[in-house]
């Protein structure tokens, strides 16, 4: 199986390494009025290029003196003469000639447009480019670059990925106790994540794959990929400390924990592929993308991962408990006896069993671990520990009803980047709505005077409180349409900016039967409402789909009624709180220094409902590694509380881990520049962190401790319709038990609700 996985990797390597590179897409709503408006332009303005590059030079004099003076204007004209004809150019606007000099005459500002995209230009063509800007720097000029055309794609924030994986590791080590095992995870995920992304490289181009998918991906694949891999391998370790044969531990590993792995990732592959729903084409790459590679992630932690535990057999366990086994370095101990032989050292095996049970394998004859103590205390505890963590997280999400959602521009990139630069000088020029236009497109092929119609349109727009200026109509050669620009008064990504687009679009309807038009209206900020608008109205879907098919999911694995809802409700806070931490952050500025930011702006208009995607899933992960650990106590004869304690004793510090490992993968993406980037890892961190520790690990105890056994009832009729999955791997221990497990307490099932 090893054999198979390194094929695939290779194959789907060079394949992605081949494959030419795509760049990153405009934001594209389908049905939307603002994507009409940029369709009808592609159809009515032939020979354009949507997606071509275009660079903006923001000249400005020194000490207050004016661009147009004799030497300052004869530096620009020579700077940009350098352009003109140049390889790519297209055209090189004159800011002279059309009237891009500010008021007070100390800015001025060039418009390059290209022939191709930003990440088809050549390497000579921008070194043109900045040559020009050096020229004119060189006659005391000071020149910032807008645009495209030097966009570069997003680093990975290598440093900080590092320091994620490194405080992975470390974690792994603790809990594991064993430098093999702490690396089996690691390697897996590593490969997985590897054969995800060259598949995302290999498919770019023909499908539109930006460097946000794959980035998205790889911030998923690591963190699933480790965890699916460690809550087997742990299994696996519990199980031979059990006494029991490599291949049998391997085997119950799989059916147990292996059994869980799938229905979480099948909740998190659900969650992701729904995002399909909201209908904006980059979601859906991005779902579709990080689904694939989930299910990666959970095909390699069923066969790789216990493919590598008969290679490394004994070697993932800690020396002491291999001493104790009597088993050397080669592997072999004093156990002789396969699946279904006989437990040769049947009375260590309980102790050791005893000492797993107590949280790990040192642990045997000491006083019980921390987490066998908190849950006790929240048995004991069950309604204050409810209260407490659900008004908790209730005043974190307060926040959270202040989110605004937008499309951050160069205004929210560092004020050391030269797009920020070259939006700050513009804005002080030529006011702060001058970053932000919105555009005006008029059908006019059924105007008897498409003129006329203009000029009617223009005024109307005009006409609107908010709007500084509206520019001249420019016709298509066929002159049945015209194109307006309206600069309003605020900045983009402002609630006065966005009132504006529907009060433009109110009063341009009202004239559209008069002058037998019809008119659109489009441009960045139109794009952050149609974008908002759209996922706001599709979120009740796609919850009402995602939260469905987890409540179905987790009734057919838990067999109960109380387990699903209080799962769907509990992701509701965590999502809730984590978009509190998101707002006071990003918005607010709270903190924002500790995590590099220094702009604070609205919220990405995707991220939101991708976030929730995500979480949604990781949430029913930890919901069914802890939870189902609890029920397989408890159908194995332990009470209600005692199922519960116990559930923690084999599953706490292991989801502990898990979660501390996620929440560190989530938070190394913080340090990456791209702002949309940096949101989704906080976000997600901060998701992950409050739902494993918050509601997993405290609320959820506590619900099901105050339910006691009715939180494991279902009604005989669903009973009597739902398939058996048999998580537990109760047929496994029909199958194996009477040959090869001690007699006790947990080898006697009891019925579902039963006692």
């Amino acid at each position: 199986m090893g054999v198979l996985w390194v094929g695939v990797l290779l194959v789907v390597g060079f394949l992605g390494v081949r494959a030419p590179s795509s760049g990153d897409e405009a934001l594209r709503m389908p049905g939307t009025e603002s994507q009409q408006a940029f369709d009808l332009l592609a159809e009515r303005f032939p020979g354009t290029n949507p997606e071509a590059a275009e660079a903006r030079l923001v000249f400005q004099a020194s000490d207050g003196r004016q661009v147009t003076a004799r030497a300052n204007k004869a530096a620009i004209e020579k700077a940009l003469g350098t352009l003109e004809g140049s390889a790519q150019v297209d055209s090189v606007s004159d800011p002279f000639g059309s009237g891009a000099v500010s008021k007070d005459g100390t800015m001025a500002y060039a418009r390059i447009n290209y022939t191709v995209g930003a990440d088809d230009l050549t390497q000579e063509a921008k070194q043109t480019l900045q040559a020009a800007a050096d020229q004119a720097r060189g006659a005391g000029l000071t020149v910032e670059f807008g645009g495209t055309a030097l966009l570069t794609q997003p680093q990975t924030g290598a440093s900080t990925e590092l320091i994620g994986l490194g405080v992975a590791a470390v974690v792994l080590f603790l809990t594991l106790g064993s430098v093999i095992a702490a690396g089996l995870p690691l390697m897996t995920a590593l490969v997985g994540v590897l054969i995800s992304l060259m598949g995302i490289f290999a498919l770019a181009r023909p499908l539109g794959l930006t460097s946000t998918v794959s980035i998205l991906s790889l911030m998923l694949g690591l963190a699933v990929g480790i965890d699916y891999s460690l809550f087997i391998t742990s299994r696996f370790r519990d199980e031979r400390a059990r006494g029991r044969e490599p291949a049998e531990a391997a085997g119950r590993a799989v059916g147990t924990a292996g059994s869980a792995v799938v229905f979480a990732g099948a909740t998190v592959f659900v969650a992701l592929a729904g995002l399909s729903v909201v209908g904006i084409p980059e979601l859906t790459k991005m779902g579709l993308a990080s689904a694939g590679t989930v299910l990666i992630s959970v095909l390699i932690a069923l066969t790789l991962v216990p493919a590598l535990f008969g290679f490394l057999g004994d070697r993932l366990l800690p020396r002491a408990v291999r001493r104790s086994l009597g088993v050397g370095r080669g592997g072999r101990g004093r156990r002789s006896a396969g699946i279904g032989g006989t437990v040769a050292n049947e009375p260590f095996a309980r102790d050791v069993t005893s000492a797993a049970a107590a949280g790990s394998f040192a642990a045997y004859g000491k006083r019980p671990g921390i987490a066998v103590r908190w849950a006790r205390f929240l048995v004991r505890r069950r309604l204050a520990a409810l209260l407490v963590g659900v008004i908790g997280l209730g005043v974190i999400a307060i926040p959270a009803f202040s989110l605004e959602l937008g499309i951050p521009g160069d205004e929210s990139k560092p004020v050391t980047n030269t797009q920020r630069r070259a939006y700050d000088l513009l804005s002080e020029g030529f006011g702060p709505g001058f970053n932000g236009p919105l555009t005006v497109v008029v059908d006019a092929s059924r105007a008897a005077d498409a003129q006329a119609a203009a000029d009617t349109v223009a005024r109307t727009v005009r006409d609107v409180d908010g709007v500084v200026s509206v520019g001249a109509p420019v016709f298509n050669p066929a002159k049945d349409t015209v194109v307006l620009t309206a600069i309003p008064a605020s900045a983009p990504n402002t609630a006065e900016t966005r009132d504006l687009v529907h009060h433009i679009r109110s009063a341009v309807d009202a004239v559209e039967d008069d002058t037998h038009t019809s008119i659109a209206v489009t441009g960045r900020t139109a794009v952050i409402v149609d974008v908002s608008e759209s996922i706001y109205s599709a979120l009740v879907i796609y919850l009402a789909v995602i939260i469905g098919f987890a409540v179905i999911l987790l009734l057919v694995v838990f067999r109960s009624i109380l387990v699903p809802l209080k799962a769907a409700l509990g992701f509701l806070l965590s999502v809730g709180a984590a978009f509190g931490v998101v707002v006071a952050v990003i918005q607010w500025g709270w903190a924002s220094s500790l995590f590099g930011i220094d702009q604070t702006g609205p919220v990405m208009s995707i991220i939101p409902i991708f976030v929730i995607g995500v979480v949604f899933g990781l949430a029913m992960d930890y919901e069914v590694f802890l939870v189902s650990r609890m029920r397989e106590e408890y159908v194995h004869g332990a009470t209600s509380e005692d199922a519960i304690v116990t559930g923690f004793r084999h599953s706490g510090r292991v989801v502990t881990a898990a979660a501390v490992i996620m929440i560190s993968v989530f938070a190394g993406f913080i340090g990456i520049a791209q702002t949309n980037i940096r949101t989704t890892g906080l976000g997600m961190a901060a998701a992950v962190a409050f739902d494993a520790f918050v509601v997993r690990m405290a609320i959820v105890p506590a619900v099901l401790a105050l339910f006691g056994d009715r939180s494991w009832k279902l009604p005989r009729k669903l009973e009597r319709v739902l398939p058996n999955v048999d998580v537990e791997g109760r047929s496994l221990d029909a199958y194996l038990s009477p040959q090869t497990t001690a007699p006790d307490k947990e080898a006697t099932p009891n019925p579902v609700g039963g006692r």
